[in-house]
């Protein structure tokens, strides 16, 4: 003790001069005078034996050196553990998002246990999949199949309506189904029972539906409206449903029994009419494929003897089973197998977060084993005094540990942070499971991992050599690899920049994937056009008045009804005939009723003939036909303008009576992207007969949306006052249908960064220590005339070659799979060459900024300074 201090005494005189020397000299003696030091412990020890320190007394001096020499080296330090901390945090934020994904649905208590039943239809040899059902098919499901299950629940789509009390008036997502889908759904429920729907006029509400309309007030037995004309009683109120349902959607439940009762056309419905879904629950003693077989020709052996039913039964319908847990995941199908669906998102975003992850620890590895060098010479003076191999091992581990303990610390902190961040632009809601047994167990379980790989190669390498030779040789790389050293760095650093440049390359196509949708002709105008649901009766036999009342503000130049959105299909039909074909078509055309101003509110494009017209009559049997369409039926074979005035013949249960009827090609209009922008345009007929649901809006440009939408709701109060006035805008709903695309899209970006920057870490100290380690052959290099060029190209080269082979590996694996991953876009883009070639570059213009702040640096330096020591 004392020579230690007499030793820290010259330094001080020398650095700080005698006087406070002498002051720093008596203030450490008088630390020491404490009485746990003075007091001596006797000792029962026999001269010439040493104490055996307890294994807690060896994991305190692990610990204690291990933090000295984080301390020491604080650049390192904050590079090891920041870098690591980040890619921590991502990892864990990407694995609560994979985890909310796969496990969809799984609220449900019978989850393994319900599904759906689907429907496969083949025409023209393509198997198409549906997932609407015939109304007789419930009868024939309940007589015959009941056995295999242990509920049965009809139901129709989620859908808007109004629900109102004496004082409210609300739009709420909701659904008529059977009775007993509380049951099987095992809904929560907060008041009433699961068997709230026996009653046909009751209906269930979730929690957050209950407060709007009752606020604090008892909602059980309080009475409503359906859309202003259906009365029911409120008999249950359940949890709202968690985002990851199929189901979150459904704010209230109302009585199937209810809608079929109020809709008399569905009793008249055939088998040739799909028009509601049908929800399963299995017994526990069967499984999905027995049922399936069971129920797959259930519709076939009924209709092949009806005679009207001879061309739904050319079709040769087959019911399957959807299970639950599929819902979600796999959700597209192609000729009647899965083809796409969320779960290639998962796999996408997995990946990514796995390989984020893998860059960080890459960085800890590189920096560990790069400063481990270093210590080789340690290593010999301790095995030289007496140190055991497995005192050595496990002060590495433990330094090892303790940077990846210190890393997961700061990690969760980071998530904690950024969570509802990351929850706004996933669309989720998802929390840290701190009560999750699993969630601890994988993280302690990942820390060892990781610190058992990143310490193993100082811990079982540096500690196996003999000290003599690292002692004589002047260290590990001239001992025992000599030039090969550096060779496992050098291999983790190539499999950094190959991921982070198949990162960047990844978000490039990304986001010219959506951009090439969003370019694409969508054949009418989007801005200023609003769209308001009919959602009541009362909406009906009001279209000329509406449209005086609307115009007469100012603030509306045009007014027009159609039978679905104009940013959405909601019809489809067959039994088309013309020109040239003697059978019917099966091939399912979009059929929109619309009125006359239709063309100009929303801004068609003709490309040839004309627009509906009042002062026709004979307009009522006429089409206006889309590109597409009039491409399906051979016209465009010569000219669009070929069509006009050519027959279209058209047999319809609905629309037609059952009966062919005639109908003249008044137009021809560019293709509208109604659906999907990133899938092919149906074909497409519009007419002026059916049933409008749809008002459209075109707002006039001179006027601001902010002073022209007041005036529209006083007219829709003043005509409809039994209605909230609720709308959508078409840009709005039109740009929806990018989220997901552009949702990963952000991911993708979000992530390529982390990694370059976690790249970029690692390179930097990379380059701080090869900077370091070439001190003195920089200087011998200056004082032989070297410039700062030529030892900046010196330092930087050899990152400039890992970049690049990177590069080289990452073109191809990343081809590969966004190659594969366009083919699910019937409408995409082309990976063009530039893109590869900017990523490269950018990588590369990167990697030379980072090291340069390092090899410049050193350039710089004095060579006196780098070569006194010696």
């Amino acid at each position: 003790m004392i020579g230690d201090l007499h030793e820290r005494y010259a330094l001080w005189v020398q650095n700080l001069g005698e006087a406070k020397a002498r002051r720093r000299y008596w203030r450490e003696v008088l630390v020491y005078v404490r009485p746990s030091i003075m007091k001596r412990q006797p000792t029962t020890r026999r001269s010439g034996e040493f104490p055996n320190p307890t294994t807690t007394d060896m994991l305190r001096n692990y610990l204690t050196i291990a933090f000295r020499t984080l301390v020491k080296n604080k650049g390192y330090s904050f590079i090891n553990i920041g870098g690591l901390a980040v890619g921590m945090a991502v990892a864990m934020l990407i694995g609560l998002w994979v985890y909310d994904e796969l496990s969809f649905d799984t609220y449900h208590k019978n989850y393994n246990r319900i599904a759906q039943i689907m429907q496969n239809q083949t025409e023209h040899g393509v198997i198409k999949t549906s997932q609407t059902l015939p109304y007789p098919f419930i009868h024939e499901l309940k007589t015959n199949y009941k056995r295999h299950f242990k509920h049965i629940v009809t139901s129709t789509h989620t859908g808007d309506y109004i629900l109102s009390t004496t004082d409210k008036k609300l739009t709420k997502k909701g659904q008529y189904i059977g009775a007993e889908a509380p049951e099987m759904f095992t809904l929560h429920m907060l008041k009433g029972t699961w068997a709230g729907l026996q009653d046909q006029q009751s209906i269930l509400l979730s929690a957050s539906t209950a407060s709007a309309l009752f606020g604090d007030a008892e909602p059980m037995g309080k009475l409503l409206k359906i859309n202003t004309d259906k009365d029911v009683r409120v008999t249950g109120v359940y949890e709202d449903l968690p985002q990851n349902t199929e189901l979150h959607n459904a704010q209230f439940l109302a009585s199937w029994d209810y809608f079929v009762a109020t809709n008399a056309y569905m009793r008249q419905k055939k088998w040739d009419n799909h028009a509601l879904w049908i929800y399963v629950e299995i017994q526990p003693n069967t499984d999905f494929d027995k049922v399936t077989a069971s129920i797959k020709d259930s519709e076939l052996n009924v209709i092949k003897h009806l005679e009207s039913m001879k061309e739904e039964a050319a079709t040769t319908p087959q019911m399957w089973l959807n299970p639950m847990r599929n819902w979600h995941l796999y959700s597209d199908f192609t000729n009647g197998t899965v083809s796409n669906g969320p779960i290639q998102y998962v796999w996408l975003v997995g990946l990514i977060g796995f390989f984020v992850l893998l860059l960080a620890c890459i960085n800890f590895m590189n920096l560990s084993t790069a400063r481990s060098e270093e210590r080789a010479r340690e290593v010999g003076i301790r095995k030289a005094i007496g140190s055991l191999r497995i005192q050595l091992i496990g002060q590495f581990f433990s330094e090892s540990f303790l940077v990846v303990f210190l890393a997961f610390v700061l990690a969760i902190l980071m998530v904690t942070t950024a969570l509802p961040w990351f929850n706004d632009m996933a669309a989720k809601q998802m929390s840290i499971p701190w009560k999750n047994g699993y969630f601890w167990l994988f993280n302690f379980g990942f820390v060892l991992l990781t610190g058992l790989l990143a310490g193993s190669y100082p811990a079982l390498y540096l500690t196996s050599f003999q000290p003599v030779k690292v002692l004589k040789g002047g260290g590990l790389a001239k001992a025992q690899m000599g030039r090969f050293s550096s060779m496992p760095r050098q291999v983790l650093v190539v499999m950094q920049f190959t991921v982070s440049i198949t990162l960047i390359i990844c978000t490039l196509v990304i986001y010219r994937q959506v951009q090439f949708a969003k370019n694409r002709p969508v054949g009418y105008s989007r801005d200023g056009l609003l769209m308001v649901q009919m959602q009541s009766d009362d909406f009906y036999g009001k279209t000329g008045l509406l449209r005086t009342e609307l115009k007469n503000t100012g603030a509306v130049t045009d007014v027009a009804e159609s039978q679905s959105p104009i940013t959405g299909v909601w019809s489809t039909n067959d039994g088309f005939r013309w020109k040239g074909l003697s059978i019917a078509s099966t091939e399912q055309f979009a059929t929109l009723s619309v009125t006359p101003e239709y063309a100009q509110t929303v801004g068609w494009q003709f490309i040839a003939g004309r627009n509906f017209s009042k002062e026709f009559a004979s307009d009522s049997s006429g089409f206006i036909i889309n590109e597409t369409a009039a491409k399906q039926m051979g016209f465009q074979n010569r000219s669009a303008g070929s069509a006009i005035g050519e027959t279209i013949r058209w047999k319809s249960q609905w629309m037609t009576d059952n009966v062919e009827k005639s109908f003249i090609v008044l137009g021809v209009v560019k293709d509208m992207v109604m659906e999907s922008p990133f899938q092919p345009i149906k074909p497409t007929i519009f007419c002026l007969f059916g049933n409008p649901n749809w008002i459209n809006i075109r707002l006039n440009p001179a006027i601001s949306t902010s002073d022209a939408l007041p005036k529209i709701e006083a007219v829709f109060k003043k005509l409809i006052p039994s209605a909230p006035f609720e709308y959508k805008f078409a840009d709005d709903e039109y740009a929806a249908k990018f989220r997901t695309e552009e949702r990963i899209g952000k991911l993708a970006s979000f992530f390529a960064i982390l990694a370059i920057f976690i790249s970029c870490l690692g390179l930097f100290g990379l380059a701080s220590y090869m900077a370091e380690q070439r001190t003195k052959e920089i200087g011998v290099r200056k004082v032989l005339g070297a410039s700062v060029f030529n030892l900046w190209r010196l330092l930087s080269k050899d990152f400039v070659v890992l970049v690049i082979v990177g590069f080289g590996i990452a073109t191809p694996i990343a081809y590969y799979f966004l190659h594969n991953w366009l083919q699910k876009y019937q409408y995409r883009t082309e990976i063009t060459w530039w893109i590869f070639a900017v990523s490269g570059t950018g990588a590369l213009l990167i990697t030379l900024l980072t090291v340069s702040l390092q090899s410049i640096k050193a350039a710089l330096m004095n060579p006196v300074r780098s070569l006194r020591s010696e």
